[in-house]
Parts: structure tokens; C-alpha cells; sequence
């Protein structure tokens, strides 16, 4: 079992080192300074162990502490006239339940897993029962802490506290028993990467019952949590005992990785991206355009590409509608939650940033770009040149505006309409500036997508990121976003210096792109 571990860790640490190494690779400032053998360069490769390791400890608690900061207590904000005890139960009772089969650890299937039981052949059994206790150890030395922490503020006793990581371990325990069962009986193998429509309804129910019944003011009664949680201690001790007796690990992950054994051949990779982007395409021969130059060219591949671009919108769209549909109703019988929602409506504003970057299509709409039109054309001089540039940019800018536009109105529109519904402002320019601050984000991450993909280009020619700086601004972008979430800012001073920023980043975005694009816009090799 120890010798199991070391070599799990061991091939994990091996690709986590390599990546490292190649993201400093791709950073234009640090690429210089690197020798050319940079794999080879021992002190190098220290430097990436170290990282290697300390994320591999950090990662046990930072994303417990977003968890907890953003779903369970963050959101709890949103209740705040209710016994807090209560709603940190509630919470996360029913978060916890949607963890159990959306991130089992046993059905997800990942690189090292792939090196292990596919090219080095290991013993599928005995590596995923070692690799599966390793991480339900994580699980509790990683939600120790913070259940602690944040549930004694909320008046959790502390020995429900100490038990709580326990009795979540003991949920993920009950459903991969339950799903080791089903594939006994019907031959079928869960993958948590590939959810059903009727598991994402399931979510979709789950998250209306946690965040939703606290709303209209009814929370589950403490003991309710308390003894469902506590319960899942012994199932999961049940749960274990099938899991270590579960003798067919290999043909589980056999099926499992499937996918992942052509995913991990670039070529079939391509392939299988580009036979799923081809049948949203449209074959259409009498799609056509009346306007020239690239205005012909943009509308041909917006009409042609309808799908892929505008589906996930109106989807998108369609939830929103209904989330303020619901919202209105829920404030129409019940009069009483008027009070909360007008004043979170006011001074939320910053919490939208991130929501709205959630729903932003900045990354299909480039990827379709570039798989289906730059790739090819990047290849002639012309399409280079700082003019032509440009022109393609703005016109492309204008057509992710009115992509992202779509949810960003509905969203403005439905905020102002709850605004009015529980009250209103004494300022009816409230009402404008939060309908054009929303619209403004969305115009903002429309500009921040289109103008990093234009400086920075971070595909090959099989669709594949390998820019360690496109990685680095994405990943700055979402820091921002979500420090954002943690302030409270009036409509009017948050909403003005939205509508400042983006026009400001807009005419900076260009001057960049006009300079620095005929240069930076290439295929990555």
C-alpha cells in the first residue's frame, strides 16, 4: 500500500513539476531568462517540486475556506434575520448532499490515473483504494478547520464541529457504495464528468431547496441536520466495507477512462473536438452575406456557427428569466422578505462582477475563432497587418458584445424589477445605472476575452492551451472577480465606476490590440 501511495504521488508530482516547468516557459519576461534545457536544470526542477508539494497540502484547505466563504457563509449573509445555527446547517446539509455525487474522488477520471492503470499497469484495485482513502483523508483533515471556525461563530457545538468532517467523508462513502452496487447489478459506470440532464436537474432542485427555502424564512430545524449527518457515520462505515470489498475496480475504470485514453493522443483529441464542433455547424450552402470584406466574412461565420455561439445564451438566459420570475413571486407572497432583498439589491452590486464573469462566453466564442476560421487564415501575411487587425476586432467585439448582452440584460432588467417590487429608491437613476452597470460588466469581459486571446493566442493548432500567461491573466481575472463578492458598495458609486472602467479598458484594449496584436496574433507551436 505505501509503495502504491509513493508511486501515485510520485507520477502526480511528475506532471504537476512538468507543467510548472512549462508555464514559466510561456511567460514572455521569464522565457528569456530560461536556458533552453530547462527540464533538465536541477535547481529548476526543485523550485518545481517545492511548488509541487506545498499545493499539494494548500490545495487540502483553499478550496474548503472558498467553499465556506462564498456558498455556506457568504451566502448565509443573504438570511441574516434567521438563527445563523440553523442556516449553516441547512446549507450545508444539501451542499454536502450535491458534493456526495458531483465530486466522489472514486469516479473522476484524471491523468494520473490514466499513467497508472493504463500505461504502467498497475494494480487498478489496490491504487484506486489507496488513491480513494488518501483523498477521503483529505476531506476531513481538509474540512477540520474551517467547519471549526466557522461553525462555532454560527453557534454549532463544538463536538458537531469536530464530527462534521467525518460525517461528509461518510456521505461520499454511502453514494460510491451505492454506485458500486448499481454497477454490480446493471454494468454501468457513474462518471461525475459527464452528469445526465437528470442529475443536473437533481442539482438544480437541490440548490432551489438550500438556498431557496431560507428565503421565503424556513430553514430545516437544527437536530434535522444534525442527526442525518451523524447517521452518515455508520452508513459510511457500511459504505467502506463495500468499497474495500469491491473486487472489480479494473473494469470500472477501464470504462472510466475511455474518453481519456484518446483524449491523452493530441491527434484524436483534435479529432473528437473537431467532430463535436462540426455538427453545430451549419452546412447549409445557402447561408450567404450581402456586405464585404471582413463584415462578409464575420457574418458568414456568425451564421454558420449559430449554434455554438447563441445556444448556451438563450439557455443562459432562459435560467435567469426564471430565477427572477421566482424571485418576484416569492416576493409577492411573502411581504415580509421585502425589507432584505431591497437592501441587498442596493448595496450587492460588486457580487454581479462575478456572475456575470461566470456566465461570460469569452472562451467558446474565441475557441470557435480560433478552431474555425484564424487557424487557417492566420497562416497569410494580410490577415497580420495592424489595420486589418483592428477592423476584424472591433467587428468581432461587437458580435461577443451582443452574445453576452443577451443574459446581461435580462439580468439588469429583472435586478431594477425587484428593486421596484420591494420599495424602490428614492433615486429613480438607481434604477438606470444598475440595468447599464450590469450590461457594462458583461461588455467588460466581453472586451477582456476577445483582447487577451488577440494578445496572448493561446491555442496550437489541436485547440490546445499552451500559454502559461493566458492561464496566469485567467486566473487573476477570477481573483478579482471574487474579492469583489466580499464588498458592499451602493448602486450609484459601484455602478459609475463600472460604467468608467469599461470605457476606459475599451479604448486601452484597442491601442494594445492596434500595437501588439500583428506581432502577438499567431499559431503556438
Amino acid at each position: 500500500m505505501n509503495k502504491t501511495l509513493k508511486i501515485s504521488f510520485a507520477l502526480k508530482n511528475t506532471y504537476r513539476v512538468n507543467g510548472i516547468l512549462f508555464s514559466l516557459k510561456q511567460i514572455p519576461l521569464i522565457k528569456r531568462l530560461l536556458p533552453s534545457t530547462l527540464y533538465s536544470v536541477k535547481g529548476l526542477k526543485i523550485f518545481a517540486n517545492v511548488i509541487s508539494v506545498l499545493w499539494e497540502i494548500l490545495s487540502a484547505f483553499i478550496g474548503k475556506f472558498l467553499y465556506f466563504i462564498s456558498l455556506v457563509c457568504g451566502l448565509a449573509l443573504l438570511y441574516a434575520g434567521q438563527p445563523a445555527n440553523r442556516v449553516f446547517l441547512h446549507i450545508m446539509l444539501f451542499l454536502t448532499i450535491i458534493g456526495s455525487f458531483m465530486n466522489t474522488h472514486l469516479f473522476n477520471p484524471t491523468k494520473d490515473k490514466y499513467y497508472a492503470m493504463i500505461l504502467m499497469r498497475m494494480d487498478s484495485r489496490e491504487y484506486t483504494l489507496v488513491n480513494y482513502i488518501y483523498s477521503l483523508i483529505k476531506v476531513v483533515i481538509g474540512f477540520m478547520p474551517f467547519t471549526i471556525l466557522f461553525g462555532m461563530d454560527r453557534n454549532v457545538p463544538l463536538w458537531f464541529c469536530l464530527l462534521l468532517p467525518f460525517c461528509i467523508a461518510g456521505m461520499k462513502l454511502i453514494y460510491a457504495a451505492i454506485t458500486l452496487w448499481d454497477y454490480e447489478k446493471r454494468g454501468f459506470g457513474y462518471n461525475e464528468n459527464k452528469l445526465s440532464k437528470y442529475v443536473w436537474g437533481c442539482v438544480a432542485l437541490l440548490l432551489a431547496v438550500t438556498y431557496g427555502l431560507p428565503a421565503v424564512g424556513f430553514t430545516l430545524p437544527a437536530i434535522v441536520p444534525i442527526i442525518v449527518f451523524l447517521a452518515c457515520i455508520p452508513l459510511g462505515v457500511l459504505g467502506l466495507m463495500k468499497v474495500l470489498t469491491f473486487n472489480d475496480y479494473r473494469a470500472v475504470n477501464k470504462e472510466l477512462l475511455s474518453g481519456l485514453t484518446n483524449q491523452m493522443d493530441s491527434t484524436a483529441a483534435t479529432q473528437l473536438v473537431k467532430q463535436a464542433n462540426e455538427k453545430k455547424i451549419s452546412t447549409d450552402t445557402s447561408i450567404t452575406s450581402n456586405r464585404k470584406g471582413f463584415e462578409y466574412l464575420n457574418e458568414l461565420f456568425i451564421k454558420r456557427h449559430k449554434k455554438i455561439l447563441w445556444n448556451s445564451t438563450k439557455r443562459i438566459s432562459y435560467i435567469c428569466a426564471f430565477a427572477v420570475a421566482g424571485l418576484l413571486l416569492v416576493i409577492y407572497m411573502f411581504p415580509q422578505v421585502k425589507p432584505d432583498f431591497n437592501r441587498l439589491v442596493m448595496n450587492w452590486l460588486p457580487y454581479f462582477v462575478f456572475i456575470m464573469y461566470a456566465i461570460n462566453r469569452g472562451t467558446s466564442f474565441t475557441q470557435a475563432l480560433f478552431m474555425n476560421c484564424d487557424h487557417s487564415l492566420l497562416t497569410y501575411a494580410f490577415y497580420k497587418k495592424p489595420n486589418f487587425v483592428l477592423k476584424l476586432f472591433q467587428i468581432r467585439l461587437r458580435e461577443i458584445m451582443k452574445i453576452n448582452a443577451v443574459p446581461a440584460l435580462v439580468i439588469g432588467g429583472g435586478l431594477a424589477l425587484i428593486l421596484f417590487a420591494t420599495g424602490g429608491t428614492d433615486n429613480p437613476l438607481n434604477y438606470v445605472i444598475l440595468i447599464v452597470s450590469i450590461v457594462c460588466m458583461s461588455l467588460f469581459f466581453s472586451i477582456h476575452y476577445l483582447t487577451i486571446y488577440y494578445l496572448l493566442q493561446p491555442y496550437n493548432a489541436g485547440t490546445e492551451l499552451k500559454s502559461g500567461t493566458y492561464r496566469l491573466v485567467m486566473s487573476v481575472t477570477y481573483v478579482v472577480c471574487f474579492v469583489l463578492m466580499q464588498y458592499r458598495i451602493p448602486i450609484l458609486i459601484f455602478g459609475i465606476i463600472t460604467i468608467v472602467f469599461c470605457v476606459l479598458y475599451s479604448i486601452v484594449a484597442s491601442i494594445l490590440v492596434y500595437k501588439f496584436a500583428p506581432k502577438t496574433f499567431k499559431i503556438r507551436t
